[in-house]
């Protein structure tokens, strides 16, 4: 099949790094949507700008991504939404932001704009608006016996804030519709105009449990668009960072996920573990969650020989005790007959929506960012993509469980082969230069995407797409036919970020 670029007709443009974006006329725009629909490209990322949309694409087999845009000063657009349905909420925030309709979709609905804001369209022609707000029309309830829970934005715990309206027939879900947008903070607006400092500090907030991965994928796109070198030391050190990350987070879930199944020995174990992998980050990097310690150019702050003692004693506990909670885990059948067969999404529609991380693996979708595209130094580590097909809670379990395993084996790998060395290059920036970027970059979650454009040392324009905006939507397949009481379950199991989310 000819490559990714080739099968898209348009104007390219300059200056955008690494991969190509191209402006294309509606038609070829149309022709996009349509090869998304028959799942020959997976949706990367939709988003606005300023008399445009934008698109990005992945030509999964060949690990070929582009970015389509199209000139909307109107400002309209065909709906590519009306074709493949990952897309719609994608719109729906564009539209609250920028004022751009997508025409023919199948839902019009506000989605970021909660109604709280004194403006509409705030990163377009905005406009002052009186603080009146309608309730929000959730979709209708037809048929016998069917009664609606609403659940949120306030719960019981400790957590980011969302609205769940559960559809129920008795205790069995009939249909799960979520509201989201209440973490909204004007991620995208702080990032016009702001310096590279500010820009990395802002992406490193865009959701805190990914400070590592947001932080790395804005330093690709800066490096793509100012075709910047990082020094192999930093290379390597922002990949111990990101597998440091994904370990904590993994052990964190792995014992809440056991938790919500009243199984709370392995979320205390699971607690000791994830204490154990933040204070060695700490003691490496000096913030236990690393946040802004990857900046565009490289590091901020190098390892020292205590830091390698400190990750050398978390890789021999851990290698040590997990072995034994992973016997646990699958030894307790009352923990299974919790886990197998709840809330599970479909091979197909893992696919369709492009789901990434443990959501998109553990129902046979055989993608990770680290090996296609690729990005250094994984390319020069040796690891294996766990991957499952049930698409249940327990093989999202399992899927953890493996990419635990392979991170302590990473860990190992990167301390053997770190060089010696600078650990930051100087930014190739000009002021009289327009350049544009694009980074993607394995979370935790799943692929994090970063897009912005440079006019000289400044930030005209920053997208961040969070893997949270194609795992949302399957956590409402995924409930239906259960209990309302595994709810939890799943919704523990998948794990969204709404911060990330609501930008």
């Amino acid at each position: 099949m000819a490559a990714l670029i080739d099968r898209i007709e348009g104007r390219r443009i300059e200056g955008h790094r690494p991969w190509p974006r191209l402006v294309v006329s509606e038609q070829v725009w149309r022709g996009i949507a349509d090869e998304l629909a028959a799942g020959r490209l997976v949706l990367v990322g939709l988003w606005g700008d300023s008399g445009c949309v934008h698109m990005a694409v992945l030509d999964e087999e060949a690990g070929d991504i582009a970015v389509a845009s199209l000139d909307c000063p109107q400002p309209r657009y065909p709906s590519v939404g009306a074709r493949h349905p990952p897309a719609i909420r994608l719109e729906r925030a564009l539209h609250d932001l920028y004022g751009m309709h997508a025409v023919g979709s199948p839902d019009s609905r506000a989605w970021l704009d909660l109604g709280f804001w004194d403006v509409r369209h705030p990163l377009g022609k905005s406009r002052r608006v009186a603080a009146e707000r309608t309730p929000y029309p959730f979709l209708p309830v037809e048929g016998e016996g069917l009664h609606q829970i609403p659940v949120g934005p306030v719960h019981a715990g400790i957590i980011e804030p969302g609205h769940f309206r559960f559809t129920v027939n008795g205790e069995t879900v009939v249909r799960l519709e979520q509201r989201l947008g209440y973490a909204h903070k004007g991620i995208e607006s702080l990032m016009t105009g702001a310096s590279l400092d500010r820009g990395a500090r802002l992406a490193g907030r865009t959701s805190g449990d990914s400070t590592v991965a947001y932080a790395f994928a804005f330093a690709q796109a800066v490096e793509a668009a100012l075709e910047t070198t990082v020094p192999p030391r930093a290379v390597y050190l922002r990949a111990l960072m990101a597998e440091l990350e994904r370990l904590a987070n993994h052990f964190g879930d792995i014992g809440a996920i056991c938790n919500d199944a009243s199984f709370a020995l392995m979320h205390a174990q699971c607690g000791i573990l994830r204490e154990m992998t933040v204070r060695a980050a700490a003691a490496c990097f000096g913030h236990r969650l690393m946040m802004d310690c990857i900046v565009p150019g490289g590091v901020a702050r190098d390892l020292d020989r205590a830091g390698i003692a400190s990750l050398r004693a978390l890789m021999k506990e851990a290698n040590r005790i997990f072995p034994q909670l992973v016997e646990l885990y699958d030894n307790t059948a009352s923990l299974q007959d919790r886990t197998a067969t709840s809330g599970v999404v479909r091979s197909e529609l893992a696919r369709q929506f492009g789901a990434g991380g443990y959501v998109g693996r553990a129902s046979g979708r055989a993608y990770d960012a680290r090996k296609r595209p690729g990005y250094a130094p994984y390319d020069r580590l040796d690891f294996e993509m766990a991957l499952f097909d049930a698409g249940d809670v327990n093989a999202r379990v399992w899927v953890r469980i493996r990419e635990v395993e392979q991170s302590l084996k990473l860990l190992a790998q990167i301390l053997q082969r770190l060089p010696e060395g600078p650990i930051a290059a100087p930014l190739n920036t000009s002021a009289d230069r327009i350049v544009e970027g694009s980074g993607l970059v394995e979370g935790f979650r799943g692929d994090v995407f970063v897009w912005l454009r440079l006019e000289g040392d400044r930030i005209a324009r920053c997208h961040l797409r969070d893997p949270s905006w194609f795992q949302w939507p399957l956590l409402e397949a995924a409930i239906e036919g259960n209990i309302v009481a595994d709810f939890p379950l799943c919704n523990k199991s998948f794990n969204c970020s709404y911060s990330g989310h609501d930008l």
